[in-house]
């Protein structure tokens, strides 16, 4: 699939999509959206991708949606206006959903939908002259598609100070409020990415895709026999799947499981 403001690249088992407008610091309008829940929803069906990176070409990650957009959207009739929201809140649950783990490659500025963007992937790892933010109520707006990801992220008492604030967060706040997972010199960025990489691809793919949808499962939920079920039921499918069964295996004869000689040969 060809793209106007992204760029897919792919090296081996890894694929890193490419915010590329750069000029405007990677900020989204509908095309970016459609370009970007296309992209996530293509690389979903794709099982020779292991791991998917989000990173932003130019100066920033994503300085979120682009205003102009924003106005525009906000002078359409309410039926409208809602619709072009919901392909955001849409190509952000592609993006958190994803059966890839995910990892967002922060350098520069992420506000407002970059912010989002970086919550909803699965590992956040930023270089030190990164800066967040949830910006919106200095421009008369409120974080609303990005929020579910955010408070997932920092939980929904940071989410009362920095939502209403919109203070810019930097990368050692972003750390100890749970945003940031590492933090890496702007040189060392790309290594420390590929440092978690190779410890996913440790792991087997169809099990790193049950564990995400047992998280999502879950989180938040109260302890109760219904979920006691619920988690002993996911268990007792991912045993009885062919790649729990080759794990097990290579484990006890200490040989390397299917998917780890399926990287090797590449």
């Amino acid at each position: 699939m060809n793209y106007d403001f992204l760029q897919l690249e792919q090296k081996n088992q890894v694929a890193t999509v490419w915010l590329n407008r750069a000029e405007l610091h990677n900020a989204f309008n509908t095309k970016v959206i459609e370009e970007l829940d296309a992209c996530f929803t293509a690389l979903n069906s794709r099982d020779d991708i292991r791991v998917v990176i989000l990173a932003g070409r130019g100066k920033s990650f994503s300085a979120g949606a682009d205003l102009n957009w924003m106005k525009q959207a906000g002078q359409a009739s309410i039926e409208d206006n809602e619709a072009d929201a919901l392909k955001l809140a849409k190509m952000l649950q592609s993006l958190a959903t994803l059966k890839q783990p995910t990892i967002a490659r922060v350098h520069g500025i992420a506000f407002g939908g970059g912010m989002g963007l970086a919550s909803a992937c699965d590992i956040c790892v930023a270089s030190t002259d990164a800066k967040f933010a949830t910006s919106e109520v200095r421009l008369g707006l409120a974080p609303s598609t990005i929020s579910p990801y955010v408070i997932r992220a920092i939980g929904a008492r940071q989410a009362s100070r920095y939502f209403l604030t919109a203070e810019r967060i930097n990368v050692e706040q972003a750390k100890a409020i749970g945003l940031v997972h590492e933090i890496s010199t702007p040189e060392s960025l790309d290594a420390k990415v590929d440092e978690i990489v190779q410890n996913i691809l440790l792991g087997g793919p169809e099990a790193q895709a049950s564990s995400k949808a047992l998280i999502r499962m879950v989180d938040h939920q109260e302890v109760t026999e219904d979920l006691l079920h619920k988690t002993a039921q996911h268990i007792a499918h991912v045993r009885q799947g062919a790649e729990a069964k080759n794990g097990l295996t290579a484990f006890l004869n200490k040989q390397s499981p299917a998917w780890i000689k399926a990287t090797a040969e590449q």
